[in-house]
């Protein structure tokens, strides 16, 4: 596979990536470098890892999961969707509130934003391709585009307060929608 082609697909899977990172930079809880680096580390990680699984279980798995990988990635969206729109709207708490710093947090979001690259790599494997190259591109291009758009969030944030929480929600939410559209339709 060439490496313009490799590219277009790494900027196609991190498109969620940006878009959540988007989100979690208007909390205005990821300031530090140090938060935002993990959380782009944690969307490369899994960007990058699940085109492998995929490529390691070939067709074998495919018909497992593709009945309801999109249900699991709606669910795991609209449920971190759905605290940042409570957030923002001013009917929030401390338990309420999406915290990116929190582990488990970073990961739901990391897990749902990459179970479309699983698909990639079950492709990947059938059309015989080496799985090295595009896997270093899709886990570079995400941490990139992560970064950006918690860089972009932030600043969104800090001039727009609760209402870009409000939009953070709507993202991560439509995204969910999304996913589960393309696979239904």
């Amino acid at each position: 596979m060439d490496f313009i082609t490799t590219l277009l697909i790494a900027i196609g899977l991190a498109m969620d990536s940006f878009a959540v990172s988007l989100a979690i930079g208007t909390t205005t809880l990821c300031r530090d470098s140090r938060t935002c680096l993990r959380i782009a580390l944690h969307f490369a990680v899994f960007q990058a890892l699940m085109p492998v699984l995929g490529w390691l279980a070939g067709t074998f798995i495919a018909r497992y999961i593709q009945d309801y990988d999109h249900w699991v990635a709606f669910g795991l969206l609209a449920y971190i969707g759905i605290r940042m729109l409570i957030s923002g709207l001013g009917h929030s708490n401390d338990k309420m509130m999406v915290n990116p710093r929190d582990e488990l947090t970073i990961l739901v979001l990391s897990l749902a934003t990459s179970i479309d690259a699983l698909a990639v790599g079950l492709s990947l494997a059938m059309l015989d391709v080496e799985i090295l190259q595009p896997v270093l591109i899709i886990g570079l291009v995400t941490m990139i585009l992560s970064i950006i758009g918690l860089q972009v969030g932030d600043r969104l944030g800090l001039q727009f307060g609760k209402k870009m929480r409000v939009a953070g929600g709507v993202i991560l939410i439509s995204i969910g929608i999304r996913i589960l559209i393309t696979h239904i339709l």
